[in-house]
């Protein structure tokens, strides 16, 4: 889906459209100000001058989406609002609404099922769709098909998408960001050296930053440079499995399924502070947010029927250092409390004379509700009833 986010909040407002908007900084609260303001009138009647600048924003919260009028400017998702301000001051802010976008998202996906029923869901914008079988998907090589879609989740959502299409779900996936937005790519399999090779290494969905610097420092900037490495050289400098992996994706080959059922390997939840907290001097509002996050992910697991035994924490310092820790329980557990417990004992695992910047909790070993766990491969650690760090003195 092309600006997924930020599409859908153009729905509601449609005189923002063409501008720089920026969604990011926060949920929407049900006491938003504006909202408020407007209180029984439509929406699309709100004055453009009445809605928040980016240039107003303090805190340190980051972009979730952009338009492409405010991509322009250099923003991008994950950037700090505080930075895209200094790109783009005049730039709309507007918070996320996630109960919004996740019924839109089921929405399109809907469409998408009913028009080829092999889809792989990859996140609330995003799916893969195996057509191999679909009748007349193949017409001019799957635009016909990718056409017929386009259309049918505009004209029922309003919203517009880019579409991919390849011979695996490797490029498949680069192909879907040749022609944003509302664009559709086809690259077969001869199509490599022209449109795939001279694109950088970053393009390859599962080479990060850390993997594109080391690549940059061994003299591979291209895929091109990629594919001329030696396998057996890549394997040398990136290990066994990264490096066979690179080999292969620098050739275009991928033969991964289009997955129709998946089981979560975790669920977690994770929050940045708008200010550096510390545990002894913000201890009431750091228990608070704890609380908060662990609620959040015991209502995730119960909602979608899962319970977990491996329990975890991550914090992030003021000096951008993280630390993780987890346990692993004798059963699964989907209750707020235990999980409140289990993610204290981690909690008290980890240095606490920094400030903190972030806090997260997480639930692994993920179960079915009412399956048995495979049995533990050491000792599973106990949780004491009364270990809680937000409440004991160490907080």
């Amino acid at each position: 889906m092309d600006a997924f986010y930020a599409s859908v909040e153009l729905l509601r407002y449609p005189q923002l459209r063409g501008l720089p908007l920026v969604i990011g900084g926060g949920r929407r609260a049900p006491d938003n100000a504006l909202l408020q303001r407007y209180a029984g009138q439509p929406l699309s009647s709100i004055p453009v001058e009445e809605f928040p600048l980016l240039k107003d924003y303090t805190g340190r919260g980051v972009i979730t989406t952009a338009t492409y009028a405010a991509r322009q400017f250099g923003i991008g998702s994950a950037m700090g609002l505080m930075k895209a301000a200094r790109l783009c001051p005049q730039a709309i802010l507007l918070p996320v609404d996630f109960a919004e976008y996740r019924r839109y998202s089921r929405w399109f996906k809907e469409i998408v099922l009913s028009m080829a029923p092999l889809m792989e869901d990859r996140g609330v914008d995003e799916v893969y769709i195996d057509f191999t079988d679909v009748p007349g998907g193949q017409r001019q090589g799957g635009r016909s098909l990718a056409k017929l879609m386009q259309g049918a989740i505009a004209d029922a959502t309003g919203l517009s998408c880019s579409i991919g299409v390849a011979p695996n779900k490797l490029l498949a996936k680069m192909a879907s960001e040749f022609n944003k937005p509302q664009g559709i790519s086809i690259v077969q399999a001869e199509d490599l050296q022209a449109l795939i090779w001279p694109l950088a290494c970053r393009k390859i969905n599962g080479i990060g930053p850390k993997s594109e610097a080391k690549l940059q420092a061994l003299g591979i900037e291209t895929i091109a440079d990629l594919a001329a490495r030696p396998r057996a050289w890549l394997l040398q400098h990136f290990g066994k499995a990264y490096g066979a992996w690179l080999h292969e994706a620098a050739w275009g080959r991928d033969d991964r399924p289009v997955v129709t059922e998946s089981e979560p390997v975790s669920m977690s939840r994770e929050t940045t502070f708008e200010r550096d907290l510390h545990a002894r001097e913000d201890r009431a509002e750091l228990a608070q947010v704890f609380t908060a996050l662990c609620e959040q992910v015991a209502a995730d697991l119960q909602r979608k029927g899962y319970s977990g035994r491996t329990i975890g924490i991550k914090l992030r310092y003021a000096d951008f250092k993280t630390a993780t820790r987890d346990m692993t329980l004798e059963l699964p557990i989907a209750d707020a409390a235990a999980i409140r417990r289990a993610a204290g004992q981690c909690l008290k695992r980890v240095p606490l004379s920094q400030r903190l910047r972030l806090l997260g909790v997480r639930v692994g070993a993920l179960v079915k509700a009412g399956e048995q766990a495979a049995p533990l491969k050491g000792p599973a650690r106990r949780t004491r009833p009364e270990a809680d760090p937000f409440t004991a003195s160490l907080f």
